[in-house]
């Protein structure tokens, strides 16, 4: 795991630009550095070795040194590519997975990318041709950047090593402003930055001549459903498939840890890693709180002989490393769960250099509650004319709250509407009292319709799965993943994020993913023949945590309260509204969602662009390391 900087020369940068850039990501790859620069690009890399410790110093070179190669992540079978190329005559000088990228993309070009199982970002730049080639993998695990703003082309791991550049023109995307605040990301290419892009997953770049182009490699997509497929026949091949990835996510040449919960996913993965070697795991909780899961994790953990480390947080904790993980994250993100995955691999990393976790198994499996809605609001659609379904709408949506209007209302919507992923913080009627600019304001469903429009013609269900794994995993759960690891200098994998397992669940039918009362059930099935009934039928908690009390407790309200009348709050929010969200929360209606988005959209803002807030401010977020 590492982190690489880079970008296409120009005469009026000054020497050490480079390196300033690749300082600014030296929490990606603390164990080295190194740099390449001739006429035309200057590349930058940090490394965390994990594999042959002794070799793989990136940049990286192929035989007569025309293309040079910096790589972020883990192919997992880069040692059956490694054979096949050795066949066809290349010689090797190291055993890293970073070589098999530099002569397989000099054997195969952008065709290497559909060999490759793993976790990678990576940048090639050819002398000959006098152009550049970014990768990222299939999923979106591993970020890549790039700034183009016509005149200037950089790339990068991270979004904050631009900074250092001098041609980067620092600007926040306002546009984009309404969708943050209805996602919680911004689920495009776009980012919060102005001229500032992330390569989609499943996607590879080529700059060349002043120009970039980005072409799709993968998709993934649910052509080959097979209704033929059983709950039992399903969890045959889940278990096959888990125990193969979990294998292939242990290559390592130093130790390797896992996070563990007390859900299904991050239990069955440390199990399956158990029966390979002993392998610690770590856990985070809250002292005397209901949102600890420490006493399931732990009597999980004793139960399959692995020791097990719990790591307590309380408010403070919380509070105090929030600027400092906007600093990280590059962009406003507001899953709660952020901050406790950052005590989380704080901690890890100070025993081991790798980590798995369970990521992806919600997604690929069908593991949200939300699914379970597609059952009776297609059962609606199917017995009840759209005519109406518009008029019971229209008629419930004037009468006062009772039981099933917010059914009637939402059964009128297309889902690309009705999804609540859509309007997951705020809808449009909140973001236009909020704003203070409410002609900022836009429709969330047209900015992500053409996601659902390339299933059209599937069940909700799929439909509902294919957005998140086009949205909601990349660009929020693994995207806090990455982040705040990284900041502890921490490779996290996540086997059930993976090539083979993915492309298995495109063939599962709805009826071995969810029942009406249950999600996941062909996981769940394979899980119980692995793991004792008691964790394999969990319920899903997610990463709670006792925010939502925690926000009225008088040091942190205080803390919210200054945020929410700062200049930042003033510049883009309609104060007296936010006070209004504050105080109805204190009155029992959970605004908790609400009030995290913008209160760490006002941090991020304050640690991006300190030069536009109060000196005040300003002193609040001296801890990052800005």
């Amino acid at each position: 795991m590492c982190g690489f900087v880079g970008y296409v020369n120009q005469k009026d940068v000054p020497a050490g630009t480079i390196n300033d850039m690749a300082d600014r990501i030296k929490h990606r790859g603390p164990d080295d550095q190194a740099y390449f620069s001739d006429d035309n690009v200057s590349m930058g890399f940090r490394r965390l070795s994990i594999i042959d410790l002794a070799h793989g110093r990136q940049p990286m070179y192929n035989e007569d040194e025309t293309k040079v190669l910096t790589f972020n992540g883990e192919i997992y079978n880069y040692q059956e590519i490694r054979s096949e190329l050795i066949d066809l005559g290349y010689n090797f000088k190291t055993n890293v997975d970073s070589e098999v990228l530099i002569y397989g993309y000099e054997q195969w070009g952008a065709d290497l990318l559909q060999k490759l199982r793993g976790m990678y970002a990576f940048v090639i730049y050819d002398s000959k041709k006098n152009e550049v080639f970014g990768a990222r993998d299939h999923f979106g695990i591993k970020p890549l950047y790039y700034y183009d703003d016509g005149d200037t082309f950089l790339w990068a791991s991270e979004i904050k090593a631009f900074l250092e550049h001098p041609n980067f023109n620092k600007r926040v995307n306002l546009d984009l402003l309404p969708i943050h605040l209805s996602f919680e990301f911004i689920p495009s290419k776009e980012t919060m930055f102005k001229d500032v892009y992330k390569l989609l997953p499943g996607q590879y770049f080529i700059h060349k001549d002043g120009k970039t182009e980005t072409h799709h490699y993968f998709k993934f997509n649910y052509d080959h459903i097979d209704e033929n497929q059983t709950i039992e026949e399903d969890a045959d091949k889940i278990e096959k498939l888990v125990d193969d990835s979990v294998d292939a996510h242990m290559i390592a040449d130093v130790e390797v840890g896992s996070f563990l919960s007390s859900g299904i996913d991050s239990s069955y993965v440390l199990n399956e890693a158990s029966k390979l070697k002993p392998i610690q795991s770590f856990s985070l909780g809250f002292k005397n709180s209901k949102y600890s899961e420490l006493s399931w994790s732990t009597e999980f953990a004793e139960e399959i002989g692995q020791k097990n480390t719990q790591i307590y947080m309380n408010g403070d904790d919380y509070f105090d490393i929030l600027p400092t993980m906007m600093y990280y994250m590059d962009e406003p993100l507001s899953n709660p769960s952020a901050v406790q995955l950052y005590y989380l691999t704080k901690t890890t990393a100070e025993n081991v250099k790798v980590a798995l976790s369970g990521e992806g198994a919600d997604e690929f499996f069908g593991g949200y509650n939300t699914y379970l809605e597609a059952i009776p609001f297609e059962r609606y659609q199917k017995f009840v004319p759209k005519p109406i379904r518009k008029g019971l709408a229209k008629v419930a949506s004037k009468m006062p709250r009772f039981h099933g209007r917010r059914f009637l209302v939402r059964g009128a919507q297309p889902l690309s509407e009705r999804y609540y992923r859509v309007n997951y913080v705020f809808n449009y009627d909140d973001r236009s009292r909020v704003l203070k600019d409410p002609n900022l304001n836009m429709d969330s469903g047209k900015y992500t319709k053409h996601i659902f429009d390339e299933v059209a013609g599937k069940d909700e269900m799929t439909q509902m799965q294919y957005f998140d794994i086009n949205t909601w995993l990349p660009f929020d759960i693994l995207h806090k993943a990455d982040r705040m690891s990284m900041a502890n200098s921490l490779e996290v994998r996540t086997p059930l994020v993976d090539k083979e397992v993915a492309a298995f669940a495109a063939t599962m039918p709805v009826k071995t993913r969810i029942t009406p009362d249950e999600t996941k059930i062909s996981l769940r099935t394979a899980a119980q023949r692995q793991l004792p009934q008691k964790t394999a039928l969990k319920e899903k908690m997610g990463f709670p945590s006792p925010i939502a009390s925690w926000i009225n407790e008088p040091k942190y309200h205080e803390r919210i309260v200054e945020a929410f009348h700062s200049d930042t709050a003033e510049k883009f929010f309609n104060t007296k509204e936010l006070d209004n969200i504050l105080e109805e929360h204190a009155n029992g209606k959970s605004n908790m969602q609400k009030i995290f988005t913008i209160y760490t959209f006002i941090l991020w803002y304050q640690v991006y662009f300190p030069e536009d807030t109060s000196a005040k401010t300003v002193e609040l977020v001296k801890r990052t390391q800005i």
